[in-house]
């Protein structure tokens, strides 16, 4: 197998395992006041703060959830409700179209069920949001008294365009608006400081990142005021109710720590082997179209994800001549797959919507290798081929 689809998930990293096995063995709910439950409790809290010492963050700061899904929900609901509920006027919210499904369908629940509208922040051509845009957006319809929020991701999760957070970050504040960042894809391929962003929530996920599936983190800061999604027994300083997972926590610490620890020199390195495929993909399909920044730098694009567009080929028999060849790799969003319709990413690009149908997103992670790469190349134009040959028949 040639997994090529480390966006979507990557493989555990042996700090991880080592750090849930351990826990495994144990008992104890740590919220108990016995024993086994300030055992489990000690273990919950060196995690927080490992975590937050690798992130850039207080351990205050950090809100465990179920994943990333559900954090982005809380930030984003949390947010719109105690906004609106300080000032009935605040009812719009600035985002891209660009964003992650776990940021829109919570938006768009927002819009039909809780009186918010959504102003879509326009991107350039790969895929970014400009700080101007922003501006412009928060000064029209109503100003900045009737804006909720601001949500931006960090960097993109099919096209890896990296976002000028910074930027944005100043200008949602200075007309003081609270501001959001979905850091899922970032984690641990780009340096990820939250106190120094200046972001008031900004929403992470261990399984990016080498740890397990079911367990993320909302970096909130203590100023923000947010409403809980949850309600019970009070976990996480009461903005997330619910036991707390503390194998699965242990091992989010331990991945996060050793992806950050391991940052620079991977990063270079897979930037290295997404330029051979970028470079391979263009010289043996010479037709193909990459999306996203033709910047390579870290601080335009993410370091391991190499998106094109393949003009006549249907995305997913693409995806599935490649399956059938033991290579994997995605159309884009795991969480859209099956789904006929164009890239709601690229089309916010400006991409032509038969052109965003073409697409296919190769992301490279901490097992990837030289050979990976050959093996893709080797393979992609005889299933261009085929795939073209199929469309028109």
């Amino acid at each position: 197998m040639t997994y090529l689809d480390h966006a979507a998930t990557t493989p555990l990293h042996p700090d991880a395992v080592a750090a849930m096995t351990e826990q495994f063995a144990r008992v104890g709910n740590a919220n108990s006041l016995h024993g086994s439950g300030r055992a489990a409790r000690r273990v919950v809290e060196e995690s927080r703060e490992a975590l937050a010492e690798a992130v850039g963050a207080r351990p205050s700061h950090i809100v465990f959830t179920g994943g990333g899904t559900e954090a982005d929900n809380l930030a984003v609901k949390g947010l719109y409700w105690a906004r609106r509920a300080a000032d009935p006027r605040r009812t719009r919210i600035l985002a891209p179209k660009i964003e992650h499904h776990a940021v829109l369908d919570p938006l768009q629940w927002l819009v039909e069920h809780e009186g918010a509208s959504v102003d879509w922040l326009p991107v350039d051509e790969n895929g970014r949001v400009h700080a101007a845009t922003l501006h412009e957006a928060i000064s029209r319809d109503g100003g900045p008294e009737s804006v909720a929020l601001v949500t931006v991701m960090w960097a993109n999760n099919e096209v890896g365009t990296v976002q000028p957070v910074h930027d944005l970050v100043a200008v949602a504040h200075a007309h003081d608006l609270p501001i959001h960042s979905d850091a899922i894809q970032a984690l641990g391929h780009l340096p990820l400081d939250f106190s120094a962003s200046g972001l008031d929530a900004m929403t992470i996920t261990a399984h990016k990142a080498g740890g397990p599936i079911g367990i993320g983190a909302l970096l909130l800061d203590r100023k923000a005021e947010l409403t809980p999604l949850l309600h019970g027994g009070g976990q996480e300083r009461d903005v997330r109710s619910g036991t707390l997972d503390t194998p699965a926590i242990a091992g989010f610490a331990a991945a996060v720590t050793a992806a950050v620890r391991e940052v620079e020199h991977e990063s270079q390195r897979l930037a290295e082997l997404r330029d051979l495929l970028i470079d391979g993909v263009r010289q043996t399909v010479p037709d193909a179209v990459l999306s996203g920044d033709p910047d390579r730098g870290l601080e335009a694009r993410l370091p391991g994800i190499a998106h094109f567009c393949f003009p006549g080929c249907e995305g997913d028999s693409l995806l599935l001549l490649l399956d059938a060849q033991g290579i994997e790799c995605s159309t884009g969003s795991a969480c859209s797959a099956g789904i006929a319709q164009p890239s709601h990413v690229l089309l916010a690009m400006g991409v032509d919507p038969e052109l965003a149908r073409c697409s296919l997103r190769f992301s490279l992670g901490r097992t990837s290798t030289a050979e990976d790469v050959k093996t893709l190349l080797e393979a992609l134009p005889a299933v261009v081929d085929r795939a073209r040959s199929a469309g028109l028949s």
